[in-house]
């Protein structure tokens, strides 16, 4: 079993050092521990009791302080990450973009610094989404807009997810991309993300998830569900509804066209088991949760001719 420690990694074969991590991750204030199975499937749990946020109220804003936070994971993105920084930085006029370098070699930690970015670096790949959960810990803004660091989005359509969280108060401001399902076979990450929303009572989200970037949060949403439970977008996403935080599809941006095909890395690893593992872990966390029913009724189901 693979254990990635977030604030003094521990590499794969067990040494701890601190010295792969850049100065700028010290917002990193609890340990996020990422586990993977022999079955592909992954969790994240803290291991400090709580996540602390910065305070917030009638805290007056200081000038270095930003009102949004854009995170941006990457992991050898060379080619895009300039222009995906530069419309990262068209958002808002008080932004702070947040490059989490995961296990990259090309060379693209280097180009983020010099577009700007606070970078916080990982020699090793910590795994699938974490470097999500370690951009929100050393997020400073109200809003925390997350992107990928190989789809150039430009900012004009990046902006609804800001501004539906700072002015319409929205919580959790999704993607309006639920995937394609006018077809014969339906992918299987398709159907775990319309099973999720069917099981949260959320049917009229489709197939939106927090899998898919671009979207956004607000504080009172990062606080509410943790930092850590970002590594499995899943499980955030339904923490957020069972929370009772707004949650809503803002903005259609088709994420499938953009998102370039990883050849290599699917015929090795395919993404789509990672991710319904995903999906799966959320799944039961909603069932521990609640009744054996979920809160569903019968209707007109005549339960006690089956007994």
């Amino acid at each position: 079993m693979n254990r990635f420690f977030i604030s003094g990694i521990r590499s794969r074969s067990g040494r701890v050092g601190g010295s792969s991590q850049s100065s700028d991750a010290g917002g990193a204030r609890s340990r996020i521990v990422r586990r993977k199975g022999q079955s592909g499937r992954k969790s994240s749990r803290p291991a400090s009791s709580t996540y602390r946020a910065r305070p917030t109220g009638d805290v007056e804003r200081s000038e270095s302080m930003p009102l949004v936070s854009v995170i941006i994971p990457v992991m050898n993105e060379r080619r895009t990450i300039r222009r995906v920084i530069r419309e990262a930085f068209a958002v808002h006029p008080s932004t702070e973009v947040i490059v989490v370098a995961n296990g990259t070699r090309d060379g693209s930690s280097v180009i983020a610094k010099r577009a700007g970015a606070r970078v916080i670096e990982y020699a090793e790949p910590l795994g699938h989404d974490v470097g999500r959960a370690v951009g929100a810990e050393a997020a400073r803004g109200d809003v925390l807009l997350f992107i990928d660091g190989d789809m150039v989005i430009p900012a004009l359509r990046l902006r609804p997810f800001v501004n539906s969280v700072l002015r319409e108060g929205v919580d959790v401001a999704l993607n309006d991309y639920s995937g394609p399902t006018a077809k014969p076979i339906v992918h299987s990450v398709v159907l775990a993300k319309h099973a999720l929303n069917a099981m949260l009572q959320r049917p009229d989200l489709n197939g939106t998830s927090m899998t898919a970037v671009p979207h956004a949060l607000s504080r009172k949403a990062l606080m509410a569900v943790g930092a850590e439970s970002l590594a499995v977008p899943p499980l955030a996403h339904a923490k957020a509804i069972q929370l009772g935080l707004c949650v809503k599809a803002v903005q259609h941006v088709n994420v499938g066209k953009l998102n370039p095909p990883r050849t290599e890395r699917e015929r090795v690893k395919p993404l789509e088991h990672v991710i319904v593992g995903d999906h799966l872990e959320a799944l039961e966390w909603v069932l521990s949760r609640g009744d054996e029913r979920l809160g569903f009724v019968d209707r007109t189901r005549k339960r006690h001719y089956a007994r």
